[in-house]
């Protein structure tokens, strides 16, 4: 890619092309309701993010069209001395521009954004089934450290 890639907080205005991306792959299908309007919960989880200084929901542009979106969110933990931790969700780069190293650009940025907040850790998960993503994020240096767990809670 020869242009510029910058990053900036998204905008309720990039809500339905942030949405448009998380669905658009096998998982996200399965997970995302992608339709117009969007459902009211996006649009209230984008503001909760939007109203925490701990949180930055990002864009990754190119020629002020939007190729990428992340989440970042920063957590102070009492272990490790009172450090705080960086954790990055929700990545996606739109499908025009995978495998040309957007993606690499977009973490290797939060990367600098997590030093930046004096952060000693940045982690993030994956699902097993993304075992593209998986060698991805391990050519990048994360290593596979620790088992995360989930439990999935009925919403009421």
């Amino acid at each position: 890619m020869e242009n510029e890639i910058l990053f900036r907080q998204a905008e309720a205005k990039d809500l339905d092309k942030i949405v448009k991306m998380l669905a658009d792959d096998p998982l996200g299908k399965t997970r995302e309701n992608y339709r117009h309007p969007l459902p009211k919960q996006y649009i209230k989880a984008f503001e909760a993010i939007q109203s925490d200084p701990n949180n930055e929901l990002m864009v990754a542009t190119l020629e002020g069209d939007i190729i990428g979106v992340l989440q970042i969110t920063f957590t102070p933990y009492i272990t490790h001395q009172g450090g705080w931790r960086a954790t990055i969700e929700g990545v996606r780069t739109d499908e025009s521009v995978r495998g040309k190293g957007i993606g690499t650009k977009m973490i290797t940025w939060a990367i600098e954004r997590a030093k930046s907040r004096n952060c000693h850790l940045v982690q993030l998960t994956t699902d097993k089934s993304r075992t593209d993503a998986l060698r991805f994020y391990e050519n990048l240096g994360f290593k596979a450290t620790h088992e995360g767990l989930k439990l999935k809670l009925n919403r009421r």
